[in-house]
């Protein structure tokens, strides 16, 4: 049983945290970082949460505390070429529109556990997001019109109502957080958020291109 059965960050510890790993590897073996690369994305693919289990059963070995969801909002700041599965190639402008509010939406939720602590700071950094969060879904909106067939577009508006959802919880969240102190929920949260992010690119992709 793995934890992507119930969370979304079993998803993002390949992107997130294995291919980063895997780029530095590129400049002392290209072809060694490219065999393990292939056979990751496969094994993952084949059986979701893999890379998951195989980093947290690490940790374990280790005896070391990782707060997994803080850790991985801390690096998808610096994910760059490793999200690339997640950016589109089409150069119309709502397709470039909407891989620059994805981007700047992930960046700043990136920034929350850093930032978290200085509630000053950390208030600008949410009225960031809640733009940010409006900017994406306008960004959807703009591509849906390209979206081919009534399938695709229920598809692309499934997973936006899921983006959404998951938008409101994170606002509660929030609200939470500031009656209780409890980060890592927070943590939780912005993760789920930027998986339905993820969730929207995969889901425009497959329909476009």
């Amino acid at each position: 049983m793995t934890m992507g059965d119930d969370s979304p960050v079993s998803s993002l510890v390949l992107p997130v945290l294995i291919r980063p790993v895997l780029s530095q590897l590129d400049k002392e073996d290209v072809a060694a970082s490219q065999t393990l690369r292939a056979a990751l994305t496969k094994v993952e693919a084949a059986n979701p949460g893999f890379t998951y289990d195989l980093v947290m059963g690490l940790v374990r070995k280790a005896d070391v505390s990782v707060n997994m969801h803080e850790s991985l909002l801390r690096l998808q700041g610096s994910a760059g070429d490793n999200d690339a599965e997640y950016r589109l190639s089409r150069t119309e402008e709502p397709f470039q529109e909407l891989n620059k509010k994805s981007a700047s939406l992930k960046r700043i939720l990136s920034r929350i556990p850093d930032e978290i602590t200085d509630r000053k700071t950390f208030l600008e950094t949410i009225k960031e997001i809640a733009s940010a969060i409006k900017k994406l879904l306008d960004a959807v909106q703009g591509v849906s019109a390209y979206i081919p067939g009534s399938h695709g577009k229920q598809a692309l508006d499934h997973r936006r109502r899921d983006f959404v959802k998951y938008s409101k919880k994170f606002s509660n969240t929030l609200k939470e957080y500031f009656k209780e102190g409890q980060a890592s929920a927070v943590f939780v949260s912005a993760t789920y958020l930027i998986y339905y992010t993820n969730m929207i690119m995969s889901t425009v992709k497959s329909k476009c291109e």
